[in-house]
């Protein structure tokens, strides 16, 4: 398994590779990065890790702001020195949560983890290409997200969301009636965790329920202005691209 470590401390980096070469002889590390920019860069010019070792606070913000800026596949293994971002780190989709300073002990569990969800996988593709139960089993998309509204964690139902849209380098989560929050996810990893039969993306920063969408006007350039309730601070239009799908997912 190939491995990305993302730690702004220099000798917390070294320390965990070296950790990881001595007991952990089908583990490789592909590289090391110590900010946000300088993972996202890594991360759009490599192929995907196995793993990731993710420190939360990073020097130029947290990891977090990693997710909406690129599209993470690989499975992640938050490391830190705190405990207050465990909610944070799950909803993230982290395999595991590891406070520092690491135990050789929880390592190895998360390591196990890893490795135990990559043959998972492996066995449901073998299934797949012999036409097994695995292919045919509904997909599951997230039905409840968990929100922060300062120090509140607070449960939004799939049902109840309006839409999501993108507002200064953040994705925010619209409910009925008209409370916003901001989510830890890329408008990509939304779009795959949503029913397409209730949401629908419109453009690279906007995902729209069924429900919301009030009246459908045509704009310029063969684009879509929708009005949706409750009403998004910022217009929503469908890219002319989506527009045949649009309609024909609105019908």
């Amino acid at each position: 398994m190939k491995a990305l470590i993302v730690e702004d401390e220099i000798m917390a980096s070294t320390r965990l590779a070296r950790t990881l070469e001595e007991n952990f002889p089908d583990v490789e590390v592909a590289g090391a990065t110590d900010s946000v920019a300088a993972t996202v860069e890594w991360l759009e010019s490599h192929p995907a890790p196995d793993i990731i070792f993710m420190d939360v606070e990073l020097s130029d913000g947290d990891c977090f702001e990693i997710f909406r800026q690129t599209e993470v596949r690989s499975k992640i293994i938050m490391t830190t020195a705190y405990d207050s971002y465990a909610i944070r780190a799950f909803e993230a989709g982290s395999v595991d949560y590891l406070l520092k300073p690491i135990s050789l002990e929880a390592l190895s569990r998360a390591v196990s983890r890893c490795r135990e969800r990559r043959d998972s996988g492996d066995i449901a593709a073998v299934l797949r290409s012999l036409g097994g139960t695995a292919e045919s089993r509904p997909p599951r998309y997230k039905r409840r997200w968990l929100v922060r509204l300062g120090d509140k964690i607070i449960p939004v139902d799939s049902g109840d969301v309006a839409y999501f849209y993108s507002e200064d380098k953040a994705n925010c989560l619209v409910v009925a009636d008209g409370s916003r929050y901001i989510v830890d996810y890329t408008m990509d990893a939304l779009e795959h965790r949503l029913d397409p039969d209730q949401f629908f993306r419109i453009s690279r920063g906007c995902i729209v329920s069924r429900h919301a969408v009030k009246s459908v006007t045509r704009h310029l350039n063969g684009r879509l202005k929708l009005s949706v309730d409750p009403v998004c601070d910022t217009e929503l239009l469908v890219s002319r691209a989506r527009v045949d799908d649009f309609l024909a997912w609105l019908e």
